[in-house]
């Protein structure tokens, strides 16, 4: 299991309470012991905002809830369910060293107002805070009354912990168009705060790529399995769960985010959102913003999901403010100046770079990071004048699949995690390797842990280089 610094090192990244980064961390283990079980890898199929979370982008909602859709009802049974979470549990905790105590682990069945069987669950779980009192628990949704229009895809959990699998998680999700057509419908039954926050971000992060004949399809399809009729924002708007949407935004959204972005910001964009569904508009696509003549390197990337950086001042939270438009107070050599944050980039020298622009100006700036004496995220909105680089290169660009525009069936294909129930604990091997590299020298050093410091060494020459902290690019 990680250590409980590792915790608080991401839970000052995210300006988030520590329980909140921990829960996270489970959720991830606890999909891995979903995906590693015989039979729940086919059958239950990831939905929901956690889905979009750990599966998607780095929306920075850390939601509480793991939602599936379950295809065979046999695997509905609370009985079994109890079971195979106990299992599940060993296997974790031999892995991971993450307890879930088999007197936490609670499933209930309840029929739907279809005359559908659905199961509600709740297990708890000892990490590494080692919290006293009542455990901790995460919440499970599992429905067979949800229509699944399009093939779901097998994708990778984002767990970007040091213990994270050699192989990595995966697991059988919604793919991109079928997530963003069930939030819509979700939004339109029940309007809540997250609902709206998720369908918001999911049109942010649509592109070219994005189906959306098909996406408008498989949303009519869900709407007339549920026996609603299409949405418009006018049909939201008119809606007697209007008014708490808008009076629950706090309630039931700020313990998830660093910072509450206005409630009107996300619905004034619906609209547009609503109006780009339907062919009415298409999507602005504003530049890049300008390099200020600071030569950068081409080879490098922003991770594209979060990590924790180690840096003086939080960059993660600076990256969400750029996510949910958001202006950021920025303290840099002495002065104090409102800012857009746009871009994360490292220049030929090796520098790390915060490209923003001046809120009241428009002016395109360069801070470096390492200057940065302060940031604090406001809830001041701002209209983006460049291209938000911080979430725009996530998960959703993988590889075409063929989509079939048709009921779902699953098939019997196995996980392709093959780990078994008792297997032994991985060798020293586990976890990933973190890439760093000499500002001065370029050479590259693997590190087991995220830790910047290099070791003393000589540049290609043969001579001794005096680079003693690197530049993190990779992650293997």
């Amino acid at each position: 299991m990680i250590s409980r610094q590792e915790i608080m090192d991401f839970s000052r990244e995210f300006g988030l309470a520590p329980n909140v980064i921990e829960k996270d961390y489970a959720l991830g283990w606890v999909l891995a012991g979903i995906a590693n079980t015989e039979g729940l890898g086919t059958v239950w199929v990831f939905k929901g905002g956690t889905a979009l979370k750990k599966c998607f982008f780095e929306t920075y909602r850390f939601s509480e809830d793991l939602d599936f859709t379950v295809t065979e009802e046999k695997y509905l049974d609370p009985d079994s369910l109890t079971e195979i979470f106990r299992k599940i549990g060993d296997w974790v905790y031999e892995q991971a060293g993450l307890e879930i105590p088999r007197d936490t682990i609670r499933f209930e069945s309840y029929t739907t107002p279809r005359g559908k069987t659905s199961v509600q669950g709740r297990i708890g779980y000892r990490g590494p805070l080692k919290p006293g009192g009542d455990l901790p628990r995460i919440r499970f949704d599992l429905t067979k009354d949800e229509l699944v229009v399009l093939n779901p895809e097998m994708r990778e959990v984002h767990h970007p912990h040091s213990d994270s699998p050699t192989d990595g998680i995966h697991v059988l999700s919604y793919c991109f168009e079928e997530v963003f057509a069930e939030k819509i419908r979700a939004l339109a039954e029940r309007e809540r705060p997250r609902d709206l926050y998720d369908v918001i971000h999911l049109f942010r992060h649509s592109n070219e790529a994005v189906d959306r004949p098909l996406l408008v399809k498989t949303l009519e399809k869900k709407c007339a399995f549920k026996g609603i009729p299409l949405p418009s924002f006018d049909t939201l708007a008119t809606s007697p769960e209007y008014s708490e949407l808008k009076s629950e935004w706090q309630n039931m959204l700020a313990h998830q985010l660093p910072v509450l972005p206005p409630f009107e910001q996300f619905w004034n964009e619906l609209p547009d959102m609503f109006n780009w569904l339907y062919g009415k508009v298409e999507k602005v696509v504003q530049p890049v913003i300008p390099s200020i003549g600071i030569p950068g390197d081409d080879r490098w990337r922003a991770p594209t999901m979060a990590t924790a950086w180690h840096s003086k001042v939080p960059i993660e939270v600076i990256r969400y403010a750029g996510a949910n438009r958001l202006c950021v107070d920025l303290q840099y050599q002495g002065n104090k100046r409102l800012i857009e944050p746009y871009s994360l980039r490292r220049s030929r020298e090796g520098n790390l770079l915060l490209y923003a622009a001046k809120h009241i100006s428009g002016e395109p700036r360069a801070y470096r990071v390492d200057r940065i004496e302060g940031a604090a995220v406001t809830n001041k909105p701002f209209t983006p004048r460049y291209t938000i680089e911080f979430s725009e290169s996530g998960s959703i660009s993988a590889p075409p699949i063929s989509r079939n525009p048709e009921i779902y069936r699953p098939t019997k294909t196995r996980s392709p995690l093959t780990i078994g129930f008792g297997t032994k604990r991985l060798a020293s091997g586990y976890g990933p390797k973190y890439i760093f590299e000499c500002p001065i020298c370029e050479k590259k050093f693997t590190h087991r842990s995220y830790d910047a410091s290099l070791r003393p060494h000589k540049d290609k020459d043969g001579y001794p280089c005096g680079g003693r902290l690197g530049i993190y690019i990779d992650t293997k």
